[in-house]
């Protein structure tokens, strides 16, 4: 596509890559995420519409946080996939670790969802009240193939970002979508279960039938890959358990303290002021950020798979990104700032009036969250490359702390509700995540670059 050549081993790109090469490259995995981004909307304004919308609502927000964690682990195997899979070797190694991790996670998500656990955790610990705790038990029973079914397909779409079969994911994606709505539909009409129930249902059939479908369109690239046992001669990339292991942990840990804040913040927002309306806020909010946060967020794998072998690229792809913030900044700033904020969460995601008002600030604040994304995005996938996975972890470490340390002071120091001291925590902590990384970037670019 447009003469990009993509990590060949022997081949190094050319120099001359212009913004729309990165644009064409960009767009299908723009819309895998744009499309993922829809689902949480999506499943939130049917829930609504469910009995007792508001404690379904907060018990569904709760479990996909909790799935999350367990998911957290094998989100950076895309990265991973794209950057390492050279050879059948590579291949082998890395799915063979990879399917280690599927089960270890799944075996953990079984485990955490023995009742006296669950309850332990949600009830004791995080300060749930039974009926909320109930729901959201309902609902993580559904979502046990999620961590597994995410951890197989973003190591297949790995492979396709490297051979340049980005379609194929944006394909993936719709067959995602398709089934999660058809299975919402069928169990939203049906009227028989809780709405947090129908969410974690819908939500597992689409991933499941991704993953499958990834799997399937990957078949002929790994019957490529069997030509090519060995394509390296340097002894640091013929990879091994130990060596995926030195490489991996570090971007499993980011992940996890990443989304394992979650359950923290979710515990600081039941001590909070109006922690119930928050609970039912912050899902809606969150998931419509994260509409415009996906962007930036496929935007790692593009800086991955076109950055070249010598870093040739960086300055190209650092303008799309300064470019790409801007834009993301600009429109959400628009609908957070004006009546569109009404016309979404009222008209659209279907909360009352009263949650409605209540959603309005916690947006504000999160208007500026797509162009951190970005950057960090982009200074992520710099490091990937670098083999410096160990700066990411720290830098999110850092993030993790400021968000911890904050919702203590505004929990218990000042009068801000819930949503508010939440959402003000994950932008100043993905801020001082950026700077932190900026000077290793930069150095990493500097010794690189030839």
């Amino acid at each position: 596509m447009f003469g990009i050549e993509i990590m060949n081993d022997s081949t190094t790109q050319r120099t001359a890559l212009t913004q729309k090469e990165i644009l064409y490259f960009w767009l299908p995995l723009a819309s895998t995420w744009l499309m993922m981004s829809v689902e949480g909307p999506y499943l939130s304004a049917l829930i609504a519409r469910l009995p007792e919308a508001k404690i379904n609502l907060a018990a569904y927000g709760i479990s996909f946080s909790l799935a999350m964690i367990f998911e957290a682990p094998v989100i950076m195997m895309m990265s991973a996939s794209t950057a390492l899979v050279k050879d059948y070797n590579a291949y082998l190694q890395i799915k063979k670790f990879n399917i280690k991790i599927n089960l270890i996670l799944t075996f953990f998500l079984l485990s955490f969802n023995i009742p006296q656990i669950f309850y332990f955790v949600t009830e004791n610990l995080i300060g749930l009240p039974k009926t909320v705790s109930f729901l959201s038990h309902q609902a993580t029973l559904a979502l046990i193939p999620f961590p597994a079914s995410i951890g197989l397909r973003r190591f297949y779409q790995g492979i396709l970002i490297r051979n340049n079969k980005t379609k194929y994911i944006a394909l993936g994606t719709f067959v995602r979508l398709i089934s999660m709505s058809l299975t919402a539909l069928i169990l939203y009409l049906w009227g028989e279960l809780s709405g947090a129930l129908v969410g974690g249902i819908s939500l597992s059939s689409g991933v499941i039938s991704e993953a499958v479908f990834i799997r399937i369109v990957s078949s002929d690239l790994i019957e490529r890959l069997k030509l090519k046992k060995n394509t390296t001669e340097n002894e640091f990339e013929i990879l091994n358990q130990k060596k995926i292991k030195s490489f991996y942990i570090p971007l499993a840990f980011t992940s996890l303290l990443t989304i394992g804040i979650q359950p923290f913040v979710t515990f600081f927002v039941g001590q909070s002021r109006m922690p119930l309306e928050s609970f039912a806020v912050l899902p809606v909010v969150t998931s419509f950020v994260f509409i415009f946060r996906a962007i930036g967020l496929s935007y790692q794998e593009v800086v991955v798979a076109l950055i070249g072998n010598y870093f040739e690229n960086h300055k190209d792809l650092m303008l799309f990104s300064l470019k790409l913030s801007l834009f993301l900044v600009a429109v959400l700033s628009a609908i957070a700032f004006s009546i569109l904020s009404d016309i979404w969460f009222y008209n659209i995601s279907g909360l009352s009036k009263q949650l409605s008002d209540f959603s309005k600030i916690p947006l504000r604040i999160m208007s500026f969250f797509p162009a951190l994304t970005v950057l960090i995005s982009y200074q992520r996938a710099v490091l990937v490359i670098g083999r410096k996975t160990k700066l990411i972890t720290i830098g999110t470490a850092i993030e993790f702390a400021t968000i911890i340390l904050l919702m203590l002071f505004f929990i218990h120091k000042t009068n801000l509700v819930g949503a508010v001291s939440a959402t003000l925590s994950f932008v100043i902590g993905r801020a001082l995540a950026c700077l932190y990384l900026f000077f290793p970037t930069i150095f990493t670019l500097r010794k690189n670059v030839k």
